[in-house]
C-alpha cells in the first residue's frame, strides 16, 4: 500500500469517519506530555461528538489520570489488556480483557522473562512505569535508557524464547501473555462501550501511530495516518500507513483532527 501525503486524503472518506483510534506516546504526546494544541484537538472531537480510544503499551496505572482527565471515550492499556474510563459519576472504571485466574497464572512467567532478559541483555533496565503494569513487562530503550538495534532485537527474542508476545513502541519493549494486541484490544472496547463491531465499519474509523508496535493497525485500517516522527522507524515497519502527517507527536494529531473535522463541516 502506498503511503501519501496527509493532504491528499479524499474529503468525501474524511467526512465519513465515525471514530479515532490513536496510540499515545509520541503520538498524542510530545517529550511525555500533551501539548495545548493535541488536547485541544481531543475536546473538538468530544464536542463534535466523535469518540476518540486510546490505545497504548502503557501499563494500567500509568493510564489511570488520563483516562479521567482527558476527553476521550476510553483508554486500552498494556497493548490491549486492561480498559479504563471515567463513569457517569466521574469515578474511574476498569475492565479487563483476561479473568482474575489467568492474570495469575501468567505473573509468574512475566517475572522470569524480565530476569532473563536483565541478566543475558547488557543494559537492559525494566521500563520505570513497570509498577503500574498487570498484565505486562517493559523493558526501556529510548525513554530513559538507550538500547542499540541489537540490543533491542535481542530482548525481543528473549521474551520470545519465554513464550511471550512482544513488540516495539517508540519507548518500550513490551512482553505479554495471550492473543490480544492493540487490534484485538480496539474491538473489544468498540464493542463494551458503544455496542458496535469494529470490523463492521473500518472504513469509517481513522487510527494515528508512530512506532513499529502500529504496523497491524495500519495493515487493518484503510484509513491511517502516521505522524511524522514515525521516519525513525520508516525502513522496520512491516506495514506503513496509508497517509503520512507533515507534523511531528502531538502536532501531528492535530493535524489529522483538523482533516476529519474541516471535512465534517463541508458535508453538513
Amino acid at each position: 500500500m502506498q503511503t501519501n501525503p496527509l493532504s491528499l486524503w479524499p474529503a468525501e472518506a474524511r467526512a465519513r469517519i465515525c471514530g479515532v483510534l490513536t496510540d499515545i506516546d509520541d503520538t498524542l504526546t510530545t517529550e511525555g506530555g500533551i501539548t495545548p494544541d493535541a488536547l485541544d484537538a481531543l475536546h473538538r472531537l468530544h464536542t463534535a461528538g466523535v469518540p476518540v480510544f486510546a490505545i497504548t503499551g502503557r501499563p494500567a496505572g500509568w493510564s489511570e489520570g488520563f483516562a479521567l482527565a482527558w476527553p476521550v471515550k476510553a483508554i486500552v492499556a498494556e497493548n490491549g489488556a486492561v480498559a479504563l474510563w471515567r463513569g457517569e459519576a466521574g469515578e474511574l472504571r476498569r475492565a479487563y480483557l483476561q479473568d482474575a485466574a489467568t492474570r495469575a497464572l501468567n505473573f509468574d512467567q512475566l517475572q522470569a522473562a524480565a530476569r532473563r532478559v536483565l541478566a543475558e541483555v547488557p543494559g537492559t533496565r525494566l521500563a520505570t512505569d513497570s509498577p503500574g503494569r498487570e498484565t505486562d513487562i517493559a523493558i526501556d530503550h529510548s525513554e530513559f535508557a538507550h538500547l542499540s538495534e541489537a540490543d533491542i532485537a535481542r530482548v525481543v527474542h528473549v521474551m520470545k524464547d519465554q513464550g511471550l508476545n512482544a513488540t516495539v513502541s517508540s519507548i518500550h519493549i513490551n512482553g505479554w501473555i495471550g492473543a490480544h494486541d492493540k487490534l484485538a484490544g480496539a474491538r473489544w472496547i468498540v464493542r463494551a462501550q458503544l455496542d458496535r463491531a469494529l470490523d463492521d465499519e473500518l472504513d469509517r474509523w481513522v487510527y494515528v501511530g508512530d512506532s513499529t508496535n502500529d504496523a497491524r493497525m495500519f495493515q487493518h485500517f484503510p484509513h491511517s495516518v502516521g505522524v511524522a516522527n514515525i521516519a525513525r522507524f520508516w525502513d522496520v515497519l512491516t506495514h506503513k500507513p496509508r497517509y503520512l502527517a507533515e507534523k511531528e507527536r502531538g502536532a501531528g494529531f492535530a493535524q489529522v483532527v483538523d482533516a476529519v473535522l474541516s471535512a465534517r463541516r463541508v458535508v453538513q
